[in-house]
């Protein structure tokens, strides 16, 4: 069960002044590969399959957190938008034409969300990992982001995000802990095959992991 809080967000929203250019780019984090829609499609679909009821909650809170990301991250990129003028920029033209001044599920490039960007495989084990690697992936984009703008007031807000990217990635990894042997990990044949390191590039040194 879901509710809608009015006016009220995880974190404060406040701009200095519209970016449209810069809303454009945050489009990413709302609609793209590694964005909010799809950080929370996967962990609520995970969530609901999911047969251990602690990890069970887990994927649905953090997933229900990521619809909190991707409110805020919405009304962020209104903000940015600014109101209509009729001396718009090519960024703000595209807003206005399409969305009325407000965010689309598209990406930075103008593609549409697919459902193809929701990663669950139905391995306890398999999804966790995925999930740590899905947030480390946020996170660098925001990062990026994070360079991009110059507004302190969404520096701030970007802050907060990878701070729970963090969070969540830490959340995901304590949970795998608690995993071992299930899954995809119980599975693990672990043969000779499973140890081996094909050397394949040659010639010249190997420099192997170890």
């Amino acid at each position: 069960m879901f509710y809608h809080r009015k006016n009220e967000f995880l974190y404060p929203l406040r701009v200095a002044g519209p970016d449209p250019k810069f809303a454009s780019m945050l489009m990413e984090q709302l609609a793209g590969q590694n964005g909010e829609l799809a950080a929370g499609m996967q962990y609520i679909i995970q969530g609901l399959k999911c047969k251990n009821a602690k990890i069970k909650d887990l994927l649905l809170d953090i997933g229900t957190e990521e619809l909190n990301h991707m409110e805020m991250v919405a009304h962020m990129i209104g903000l940015l938008v600014g109101e209509q003028t009729s001396t718009a920029s090519p960024e703000e033209f595209a807003f206005q034409l399409l969305g009325g001044g407000g965010p689309l599920w598209i990406n930075s490039m103008g593609s549409p969300f697919s459902s193809t960007y929701v990663d669950a495989v139905g391995d306890i084990a398999a999804d966790l990992q995925s999930n740590i690697a899905a947030e480390f992936r946020a996170k660098a984009v925001y990062e990026r982001l994070y360079r991009q703008t110059k507004d302190p007031a969404v520096q701030d807000f970007l802050k907060f995000l990878i701070s729970r990217e963090e969070a969540h990635a830490n959340l995901f990894r304590q949970a795998l802990d608690e995993v071992q042997g299930q899954g995809v990990l119980k599975d693990f044949v672990d043969t000779s095959y499973s140890r081996q390191y094909y050397d394949l590039s040659q010639p010249g040194q190997s420099y192997r992991l170890t």
